[in-house]
């Protein structure tokens, strides 16, 4: 499967223009991917701004993730600010061509920036398929968190086939102060987790006087980089990756089977 990870800076709480943006940035990708991951809150920066900036369902983010996945041939992720029910979320959306799509709230809310006080938290995770493959999204600060994104569940202590999933993916606005932790942790999410790990961050300024410096990475499940955007460089890199190569590797290092066995109770 060709991934491709979309490093970019936002311009601050203005989804049109980071609509159209990114629209001219996707566009060269027509016929030579299968899955575009895009930053955290895509369409605003890390804005709490929610009375003013959340978007219904039906809205025109979802439209516009449609189209874009329409015209690629390929499905698209990355999160917005979203209401549903009087409520706001931080949604990741996982959009396919033929316009069906599945979500995920973020579950761990940042309280230094008091992101629970504006927004929700989701309380299941998601594992999607697609070509074959099955991916796990989570949202930034979520990577701190290794029992969530543990590849193992009630059934999965046994053969390396019955995991949960084969790509993490963690979408992100990780302010450059802790770019160090970034980095180490994704590559710690995919040596734990037998798991390709994908990790997409903004890179630029936003309102809140935070700097990224993105250092958006494919990394392969023994903790190898396969490719990495760094140095606040806006880019979008393609890397093709194999399930294959993915398998064998389990089978000879079965690390999974013997993992501990747990249920988390939200």
């Amino acid at each position: 499967m060709r991934i491709s990870i979309v490093q970019s800076s936002l311009h601050w709480e203005n989804p049109e223009a980071n609509r159209e943006m990114l629209a001219q940035k996707l566009a060269p990708l027509r016929g030579h991917t299968d899955l575009v991951i895009l930053p955290e809150m895509f369409t605003t920066g890390f804005s709490m701004n929610t009375e003013s900036l959340a978007e219904p369902m039906n809205g025109p983010t979802m439209d516009w993730l449609g189209d874009i996945s329409r015209d690629l041939n390929a499905a698209v992720s990355g999160s917005f600010i979203c209401v549903e029910e009087g409520k706001c979320f931080n949604r990741l959306i996982f959009m396919r061509p033929d316009g069906q799509f599945d979500f995920y709230d973020k579950k761990h809310l940042f309280t230094l920036t008091m992101e629970n006080q504006h927004f929700v938290a989701g309380k299941k995770r998601l594992t999607v398929e697609w070509l074959g493959w099955r991916i796990c999204p989570f949202i930034c600060y979520d990577l701190r968190f290794p029992a969530w994104s543990r590849n193992n569940s009630p059934t999965s202590n046994g053969p390396t086939s019955n995991v949960p999933y084969d790509i993490l993916i963690y979408v992100a606005n990780w302010p450059n102060r802790r770019a160090h932790h970034w980095r180490s942790l994704l590559t710690a999410r995919a040596i734990e987790n037998q798991s390709f790990v994908v990790g997409v961050n903004r890179t630029g300024s936003d309102g809140n006087g935070f700097e990224y410096s993105g250092d958006s990475a494919i990394i392969d499940y023994s903790g190898q980089s396969l490719a990495q955007i760094s140095d606040g460089k806006e880019d979008v890199v393609t890397v093709e990756i194999s399930l294959e190569d993915l398998h064998a590797y389990r089978r000879q290092l079965p690390f999974l089977a013997d993992a501990d066995a747990f249920e988390i109770k939200i």
